[in-house]
């Protein structure tokens, strides 16, 4: 089942995809969700991004071979950051690419939807009691600026440096996925979340006893190997399987 997240006539819902068409639904993440009567072409809609979140945790070094190409070892423990919700984007926006940086590369991830309050969970806790489901995310990065900062605030946190959608996939497993990313047509990252260091329930569970976790936040569970640079007028497509492609484009900010 797909979740879509969207705009028309200036307000905004959420609609069960049906074929070509987007089942209204009634209720809300926290709630939940059951189909209404109202139907809607899903052409007709500007898709948003797939929750408006509390905030935005986002996992590093995740993957063996991510680990590798930053020259790092590999982690004791998940490796936490903060992206802020300001920087969040939905399908078919652009990704600034701002003129303090150098460098800004593309990083396509496999996220989370939280769907329950969540908060000190235990070892025998389900997960899954607390997950709406899964969407793509491109967490963009000043690379230049990660580097010379050392950590990552700055570098991970400029407005539109957190692209998600195109929808809430719900019911996939999350070790058994596959996810590539293409830039203008080509693929530059290829990896499947078994690769993953610390899959998802051990993420959700190490997080939930840092911060509670609200309805709509989300969890992304970093990149495999295969980062680079984006430049104004590329595309960028974030596609995992189950839950379908994320597109973007980069723009440069205007000014000097």
């Amino acid at each position: 089942m797909k979740i879509y997240h969207f705009e028309r006539g200036g307000k905004d819902g959420y609609g069960f995809l049906e074929g070509e068409l987007l089942r209204v639904a009634r209720g809300s993440i926290a709630a939940g969700f059951e189909p209404g009567a109202e139907t809607v072409p899903i052409g007709e809609v500007r898709l948003l991004a797939p929750s408006v979140p509390t905030k935005i945790v986002a996992v590093g070094v995740n993957y063996k071979a991510h680990a590798l190409e930053r020259g790092r070892g590999l982690p004791a423990e998940p490796l936490l950051f903060l992206k802020p919700p300001s920087a969040l984007i939905g399908p078919g926006e652009a990704i600034v690419h701002p003129r303090a940086s150098s460098r800004v590369d593309y990083e396509g991830e496999l996220a989370l939807v939280i769907g329950r309050r969540a908060s000190r969970l235990g070892d025998g806790d389900p997960v899954e009691d607390y997950s709406l489901g899964y969407t793509c995310f491109n967490d963009v990065t000043a690379r230049d600026l990660q580097d010379k900062d050392v950590q990552f605030t700055r570098a991970k946190s400029f407005d539109t440096f957190a692209a998600a959608g195109p929808c809430i996939a719900v019911g996939l497993d999350s070790g058994r996925l596959a996810l590539k990313t293409f830039v203008n047509g080509k693929l530059r990252q290829s990896g499947h979340t078994s690769d993953l260091i610390f899959p998802v329930p051990v993420l959700v569970r190490f997080i939930s006893r840092v911060m509670t976790l609200y309805p709509g936040d989300l969890i992304t569970t970093g990149t495999p190997s295969g980062i680079g640079p984006l430049r104004p007028g590329d595309r960028v497509d974030a596609q995992i399987e189950g839950i379908g492609t994320l597109s973007n484009h980069v723009i440069m900010e205007e000014g000097g």
